[in-house]
């Protein structure tokens, strides 16, 4: 005879999680080791997706002749034609390739294909899918309408504004790093707009990372403040502010030191314009997590951004901040808590609210420990679990629901 069974007799096992893998079209124009904040990104999504046990295949321009692919038991690379991008040294913008891709994914099929970059490598990809009738995930990284005027194509900007809405209007869902951005982009007639933010590694840039060494390198004392500058030396970045802010935080405070990390085809240029600066080139891992550390004030007015990751960094890394309210400042950055904004375009602000913080130490280390905590929030599994859900679903749709009919109640059936 069966007895019944008490509570403490009683375990209940959890089973593992049952995910689907998926077989990930990846296509891109740039990816890790180049350095940049869309490679970077990149980077991260393709890593965890790898973790989380899906097939990835790349899709990418050779940058070099000696580029070979690196393939793992989860990743696949497959490396296409490319020309260099005018006035973006190191990189290159890969061919259309249609043809290529149609019989790479008529052999292997993808589950779903995700492109992250609008080049004509991207659009071919895009066509390619469509025609195969594979789902497609666009990414919205670069405001290249914006980056037009920069680069001799402003009179462009129209016919880009329209190539980038119908490229992403084709695609099943296009995603972005902001609210402002899903908003702007709706108000021009892009459709499908979802957020997956963006994470920062907190084990790599973080507060205690500040090198003295390297501030007495730079010339700058234990209570004299390094004022820094990440990420590339180019128009679109708005450097001449950086400049005007600097200058009026040196006259607030002359104990100020203007260091600038990164390259680009204005290094030269600013480079001799102002001796005053240190210009350390580019910089990566260990070496720029130091950097950021043993600054004291960050300085980035780029408008040019959909998202921004070295803002993000140097919250990490214990700065203060002063940014304009637009990308990822403005959805981090608490004014006057852990950082400091202003309206875009606001050049007067933005040199007022640097100036502010030059000669206030404490102001300084206030709002740097509040921008750590904060950054600290920004976890990259959070973030890559959000974007494996959106394959899977593109992927592995849920079935249309058949409507319920309101049957009417069968009437009594009435005996004589």
């Amino acid at each position: 005879m069966l007895r019944p069974m008490d509570a403490a007799e009683f375990t209940c096992q959890t089973l593992p999680s049952m995910r689907p893998q998926l077989r990930i079209a990846v296509v891109t124009e740039t990816y890790p080791p180049e350095v940049n904040g869309v490679a970077m990104t990149l980077g991260r999504l393709v890593n965890g997706l790898q973790v989380r046990n899906h097939q990835v295949q790349l899709i990418r321009p050779r940058q070099h002749s000696d580029d070979q692919p690196q393939p793992t038991a989860t990743l696949s690379e497959h490396l296409q034609r490319g020309i260099a991008l005018p006035r973006y040294e190191g990189l290159k913008m890969g061919l259309p390739a249609k043809a290529a891709l149609t019989r790479l994914w008529t052999r292997q099929r993808p589950d779903v294909v995700q492109i992250a970059t609008e080049g004509p490598l991207g659009w071919s990809a895009l066509a390619a899918a469509n025609k195969l009738r594979l789902p497609v995930a666009s990414d919205f990284h670069t405001n290249f309408h914006s980056y037009s005027s920069h680069y001799g194509f402003g009179l462009l900007r129209r016919a880009i504004v329209a190539y980038l809405r119908k490229f992403h209007n084709k695609a099943a869902v296009t995603l972005v790093p902001t609210e402002g951005i899903r908003r702007e982009l709706l108000a021009h007639g892009y459709e499908n707009i979802e957020i997956i933010g963006r994470g920062v590694d907190t084990q790599l840039f973080h507060p205690g990372r500040r090198d003295a060494a390297l501030r007495a390198q730079w010339g700058v004392g234990e209570n004299e403040t390094a004022v820094l500058y990440v990420g590339r030396l180019a128009a679109e970045k708005n450097l001449s502010l950086v400049f005007s802010a600097f200058d009026a935080m040196n006259q607030a405070h002359p104990a100020t030191r203007l260091v600038l990390v990164g390259d680009g085809p204005e290094r030269a240029g600013w480079q001799a314009k102002r001796p005053d600066a240190i210009f350390c080139g580019t910089q990566v891992g260990e070496t720029l997590a130091a950097h950021y550390a043993s600054g004291d004030v960050f300085l980035f007015p780029s408008l040019t951004e959909t998202w921004g990751n070295v803002t993000i960094e140097a919250m990490a890394s214990g700065l203060a901040v002063v940014a304009y309210d637009c990308a990822a400042a403005e959805e981090i950055i608490r004014h006057d808590e852990n950082g400091l904004k202003v309206a875009p375009e606001d050049q007067a602000a933005f040199i007022a609210q640097a100036a502010s913080l030059a000669p206030d130490v404490a102001r300084q280390r206030r709002l740097g420990t509040a921008a750590a905590a904060r950054a600290a929030q920004l976890s990259w599994d959070a973030i890559i679990d959000s974007f494996e859900r959106v394959l899977l679903r593109l992927a592995h749709p849920e079935p249309a629901t058949e409507p319920q009919l309101d049957w009417p109640a069968a009437a009594p059936t009435v005996r004589s």
